[in-house]
């Protein structure tokens, strides 16, 4: 999630990664780190003029087409029935439930504490993958972590005040249960008979769960009020930037980051995102950050961290 919106599991290939130069290598983590970081502030602007479910529908519709496209365009890759059905599956818990409450609590909550409430992911990854049959305990840093994260995300939504305001409860439950849904899609994924093409397999998954959304959209009545014409020129910019910086650009960049990088590392974006997203609230956006939100921001972060370095070292490390 991600934006959780982009950031779609994919499988990690076997073969030996390739050596690429530094300066790639950096220039691809950097975009990783802002680009998905600013999807945040993007959604924000978006939102505002441009129905939520209708809006995320229409990005990932469009984006999943123009990745499948390139996938049968450039390797003809196929998809048989079982991997279409287990796309929808995923791209059902991830997009609509995760990139969906995402969407929809971005028009209560401000930007840079839904990235932080979404940090919450990896403690939710951790806990599902436990309590599934045949789940596995984690280890003691990664119970810290969990406990670490979860008093950091009390100090944000709890009682009390965030520059004047409290963080509007329905908004708050809605950025954590969407985390939850996406860890359970993430886990869901990594044993999904999903094709093994991992441009495809993610376009599927956005590709289904945008037409899923759609029709969400249209369950909870936002056609009716759909009106693109006289939309803002900050939601249409919001919504191009999404589909091109943070699904098209910023997946490019991870799925070519996985394969020439350790997973480890690449999990760092689950950490850094958060704090861009809340500094590009702040400073663009002019979002309030009170020091209650700054040591909250400090907690989830470290919890996140903790987490991530805490699970050990796996096979395709």
């Amino acid at each position: 999630m991600t934006d959780t919106t982009a950031r779609l599991p994919i499988a990690i290939p076997t073969d030996e990664p390739a050596r690429p130069s530094r300066a790639m290598v950096l220039a691809a983590y950097l975009t990783l780190y802002v680009v998905w970081g600013s999807t945040y502030l993007a959604i924000r602007y978006a939102v505002q003029t441009l129905p939520p479910f209708a809006m995320a529908g229409a990005r990932f519709v469009l984006a999943g087409a123009i990745l499948c496209a390139w996938s049968w365009w450039r390797e003809s890759a196929r998809a048989t029935a079982a991997n279409w059905r287990a796309a929808t599956i995923a791209g059902s818990f991830l997009l609509v439930g995760g990139n969906g409450a995402v969407v929809w609590a971005e028009q209560r909550v401000p930007s840079g504490l839904a990235a932080l409430l979404v940090a919450s992911m990896p403690f939710w990854m951790v806990l599902v993958d436990w309590l599934r049959p045949g789940g596995r305990a984690p280890r003691a840093g990664v119970v810290v972590g969990i406990v670490v994260g979860m008093l950091g995300i009390a100090l944000l939504v709890g009682p009390g005040s965030l520059s004047g305001g409290g963080v509007d409860p329905a908004g708050a439950t809605a950025l954590v249960l969407g985390s939850l849904s996406w860890a359970v899609g993430s886990l869901y994924s990594r044993r999904a008979p999903l094709p093994k093409n991992a441009i495809l397999a993610t376009g599927m998954e956005m590709l289904t769960g945008g037409a899923v959304l759609l029709l969400v959209a249209a369950i909870a009545g936002e056609y009716g009020r759909l009106d693109v014409a006289h939309a803002s020129h900050a939601s249409i910019a919001g919504y191009f930037y999404l589909v091109v910086f943070g699904s098209l650009i910023g997946f490019t960049a991870f799925a070519w980051l996985i394969r020439v990088s350790t997973p480890a590392r690449v999990s760092t974006y689950a950490f850094v995102n958060p704090v861009v997203a809340v500094l590009l609230g702040w400073a663009i956006a002019h979002e309030p950050v009170g020091p209650r939100t700054v040591v909250a921001a400090a907690v989830i972060v470290g919890a996140v961290a903790l987490i991530t370095f805490g699970t050990g070292k796996t096979k395709t490390e």
